[in-house]
């Protein structure tokens, strides 16, 4: 199915691309891999969620934190790409979670992202992955997810 299709399913739609936020462009291509910059959980200008799991955010708020960081990321990888079939797959996500001193469930917190992708792509959205628990992100965002793309030739 079209990963563009498959997200309509879940009732989910892509944001506008987001902007760098400083020295350094959204995505990197060099050849078939996409280097993806960290994306938050900013939408149409708003911040989502913002502060710390185990503080002002849960496990399950941080969850969908996450999950909002990888749509941001998908938006990012479509406009590089043109569409998001020219995704071969999901190589590898890098998760970090705000969270208080001694956080230990980061994988918990970034699986929104990483369910996302299998979601939609399938076998092709399964991936490599570190989860990370951090004392603060940009903007206080509650989660931070970088991600590495192989491209279809």
């Amino acid at each position: 199915m079209n990963p563009e299709a498959r997200l309509a399913e879940l009732g989910l739609s892509l944001p506008n691309p987001p902007a760098a936020a400083g020295s350094y462009v959204p995505t990197v291509r060099t050849g078939n891999l996409l280097y993806c910059a960290g994306t938050i959980c900013l939408l149409n200008g708003q911040m989502t969620h913002t502060g710390q799991v185990g503080r002002e955010q849960t496990i399950e708020t941080g969850n969908k934190s996450a999950e909002i960081c990888a749509l941001n990321t998908l938006a990012n990888i479509k406009a590089a790409a043109g569409s998001l079939d020219k995704v071969a797959r999901i190589v590898f996500v890098s998760g970090f979670v705000n969270a208080v001193n001694g956080f230990a469930d980061s994988p918990a917190v970034i699986n929104g992202a990483s369910d996302l992708f299998v979601k939609i792509f399938g076998d092709a959205g399964k991936h490599a992955r570190a989860a990370v628990a951090v004392n603060g992100l940009p903007r206080g965002s509650t989660t931070e997810v970088q991600v590495v793309v192989e491209l279809k030739s």
